[in-house]
């Protein structure tokens, strides 16, 4: 029997890496949907099925027709500003459609791997385990934690896989990340602010499917870390990128988070101690110089 599963948010970052992971599982019967036209490069090996997860009738209608083994939870409103302007979007997508995804997932019996985030936590004492106590400083960060206690409180198998400053590469994604606006920017001579005062354990795209693969896998259940291995800040990822594109590091000036105008408030110190991921799921993320090799070779293709 293939296992059955079912991704929301595919035309995303993460969206795209567990899409072109999992179609080659030859155990794999793979329902991958987002809002809108599927934006994937292939359209081979998966179902794709337009899905708006703010409507509860559209959930329940996709559930029954596809019935799901595993549900992985991408989509959400990742943009913490935009969260911090838009509380009401940001709830309805990132609170409101888990309760329906919930909903759907007790009617079928499906097994629900849910993405949040090291915003759920102030940042004062990072890097955390599973065990730290959340304390969002953010609307994003709150919404990410609601949307937690709902899968704890319910009667489905869950599991949440928390992570960190994703970054990556897909054809088509107009989103940048660090990696890419420090090549971009110095590329074009220009000199950049980058925070010191902040700390994360920043996260290859690829690494976190293959960290959702592993969890739906097993249907292994409960919280699991899944970010990269190293404690870095930006200002030292971005030296570390334009040390592997040989550009001009003194381009990159160092800046505190005061420098910066933002809506929403950013936790100083996250990252994750990944010891319980390791054991029980067998996940070993790469290095962050790994990673830039990876993201260089695909910008490449």
């Amino acid at each position: 029997m293939k296992k059955r599963i079912l991704i929301t948010g595919s035309n995303g970052l993460l969206g795209q890496k567990l899409v072109q992971l999992l179609v080659k599982q030859a155990d794999i019967d793979l329902i991958a949907t987002a809002k809108g036209p599927n934006r994937l490069a292939s359209t081979t090996g998966y179902t794709y099925v337009s899905l708006d997860i703010t409507q509860e009738k559209e959930v329940m209608e996709v559930f029954q027709q596809y019935q799901p083994d595993v549900l992985i939870h991408t989509a959400a409103m990742t943009n913490v500003d935009t969260c911090e302007i838009d509380p009401d979007g940001c709830e309805l997508l990132n609170v409101t459609a888990v309760r329906y995804l919930i909903t759907a997932c007790e009617a079928h019996d499906t097994f629900m791997c849910h993405l949040s985030t090291d915003f759920i936590f102030d940042g004062a004492d990072g890097p955390y385990d599973e065990e730290a106590t959340p304390h969002p400083i953010s609307i994003y960060g709150e919404s990410k934690l609601a949307a937690e206690k709902l899968l704890q409180a319910s009667s489905i198998r869950w599991a949440i896989a928390r992570t960190v400053l994703v970054f990556g590469i897909v054809q088509d994604m107009s989103r940048t990340n660090i990696i890419l606006w420090v090549k971009k920017s110095l590329e074009e001579g220009k000199s950049i602010q980058v925070v010191t005062d902040q700390f994360r354990t920043p996260t290859l795209a690829e690494d976190l499917a293959i960290g959702c693969w592993l969890i739906a896998q097993k249907e292994a259940e409960g919280i699991f870390n899944i970010s990269g291995s190293d404690f870095l800040t930006p200002y030292e990822m971005a030296i570390k990128t334009a040390n592997f594109f040989q550009l001009p590091v003194e381009l990159i000036n160092k800046a505190d988070s005061s420098t910066f105008q933002q809506a929403a408030k950013r936790p100083p110190r996250t990252g994750f101690i990944l010891d319980k991921a390791k054991k029980i799921l067998g996940y070993q993320p790469r290095s962050f110089d790994e990673g830039i090799a990876i993201v260089a070779e695909q910008i490449r293709a």
